[in-house]
């Protein structure tokens, strides 16, 4: 066999190889404290309905719009923490995606069923909050806009941390085409690229007692490392969780209510393994 052809052949089976790798083979080892993990069976209008979604169907959305109308199930391996019985999800903003009087936004944002504002079980303790996250080539985000994409919201509005993309306003320097934490400041954390057709798996601890946070990191179905110490960050305030696509403007100081937003958009972003999990004796499933 001449060495051309062996080459080839072994290439060939090594792609094979890879592509039948098991996916989904990270194991949650904390209790959960609000799963968002959807399960395979699933169907979108299950969305629309407190009694079939893992979310609060009436929030964060543009008013015009169903759930179903927003979310799309896409095809594909599955995520980290994702075994058979689970599927991603990817969540899609439009035109429509105008929450209340927010004119300035465009935002989809998904809230735990559970999860209220005050004296919620996701603001005590030790709680880190999971999702893996991938780019969808159809509908690419305009990173020359700030997307805020995972968050904690504080009851007086003040995110206690945000998991961004794109170029942040007033921090351009940080660069767009990276996934960023920051803490409640504003602050960047971390960041790293982002990467076009693998699985990125995030996660990031609040400690509400020390008042800390911590982001984990990996790639693929590699096992999460930590890649921040537990650094200082204001805690307080409750508030809830969200995960999905808060797309700010260009062109305004008035983000919420004024600003550019270029007509005919259709931008996603897919998720998966998101839930949150208690983190109490520093348990942290990796």
């Amino acid at each position: 066999m001449h060495s051309t052809s062996l080459l080839s052949l072994l290439s060939a089976a090594a792609t094979a190889s890879a592509a039948c790798l098991p996916r989904g083979t990270g194991a949650v080892q904390c209790p959960i404290t609000f799963d968002g993990r959807i399960p395979a069976t699933t169907e979108l209008t299950d969305f629309d309905s407190s009694s079939t979604s893992l979310f609060n169907p009436d929030y964060v959305k543009g008013s015009s719009l169903k759930w179903s109308q927003i979310i799309q199930f896409p095809e594909g391996d599955t995520a980290h923490f994702d075994n058979d019985t689970l599927k991603s999800f990817e969540v899609t903003i439009s035109d429509d995606s105008i929450f209340q009087t927010q004119k300035g936004f465009r935002r989809a944002g998904l809230q735990f069923k559970g999860d209220t504002n005050t004296a919620s079980p996701g603001t005590t303790g030790i709680q880190t909050i999971h999702l893996s996250v991938k780019i969808d080539p159809a509908r690419p985000l305009n990173l020359s806009h700030e997307y805020i994409l995972a968050w904690h919201e504080s009851a007086d509005d003040a995110n206690q941390f945000n998991f961004q993309t794109g170029t942040i306003i007033g921090q351009e320097s940080l660069g767009a085409d990276t996934y960023k934490v920051l803490d409640r400041n504003n602050k960047q954390i971390w960041s790293t690229p982002i990467l076009e057709d693998s699985w990125q798996n995030f996660a990031v601890t609040l400690d509400f007692t020390a008042n800390t946070l911590q982001v984990y990191y990996s790639e693929g179905d590699a096992p999460l490392e930590s890649v921040t110490d537990a650094v200082s960050n204001n805690n307080a305030g409750e508030g809830q969780y969200q995960v999905g696509i808060l797309k700010k403007p260009t062109g305004t100081s008035d983000v919420v209510n004024s600003g550019y937003q270029e007509s005919g958009i259709d931008e996603g972003i897919i998720y998966g393994s998101v839930f949150i999990e208690n983190g109490a004796d520093g348990c942290v499933s990796l």
